[in-house]
């Protein structure tokens, strides 16, 4: 009975923790996801190109090592820190509010530049189709049997005609240099 039984209903092995596939996150997942962190953070603010330069010039006048021994003399004195206006605690929670956020904008700059690049590589690849593609296409007009070509062909020639014109003239190339003219000779008449 116990053969019949096993025959039927085989011990089953023991299941191995297998590794799932990991999901890839399309462009819109991303942005949802992104969007939704954003959302969820606090004091988000954009600043214009100007107000950037200043608060960077302005962080790069004292240096990390000094303003960490500024705050120590925050903490060592309640008179400084009464002069200052700020507790001992805040200052030191905005210092390591600071120390942690720039771990996450050191990995979204990362994480940005490595998006960046892969599509500036995806847009390579897809040029280099796309010139494949106009360089087939321009043999294959030739042959009459491939007359439904010709308007795309003949549009990409006008399109890319007309972007050469546009790089030239973005493009104007510097003036020369005019020798200045020789200065002329004192006439007879002059010194006198």
């Amino acid at each position: 009975m116990t053969l019949l039984n096993q025959t039927l209903n085989p011990p089953t092995a023991p299941t191995v923790d297998t590794p799932q596939p990991t999901v890839k996150l399309t462009p819109e997942n991303i942005l949802d996801q992104l969007r939704s962190m954003r959302s969820q953070m606090d004091e988000v603010v954009p600043l214009d190109k100007t107000q950037r330069q200043q608060l960077k010039q302005r962080a790069r006048r004292q240096p990390a090592n000094v303003v960490e021994l500024s705050i120590g003399v925050i903490s060592k004195s309640g008179t400084v820190a009464q002069a200052v206006g700020q507790p001992t605690d805040d200052v030191l929670q905005l210092q390591n509010d600071v120390a942690r956020w720039a771990l996450v904008s050191a990995e979204l700059r990362a994480f940005f530049q490595g998006v960046e690049g892969e599509n500036l590589v995806r847009r390579e690849r897809l040029a280099f189709i796309a010139s494949q593609a106009y360089s087939f296409g321009s043999q294959l007009v030739r042959d009459p049997a491939n007359a439904e070509l010709v308007p795309q062909v003949e549009e990409i020639k006008r399109l890319k005609s007309i972007a050469r014109r546009k790089k030239s003239a973005a493009t104007p190339e510097p003036p020369s240099p005019t020798p200045a003219p020789a200065p002329a000779p004192a006439s007879p008449e002059s010194k006198a």
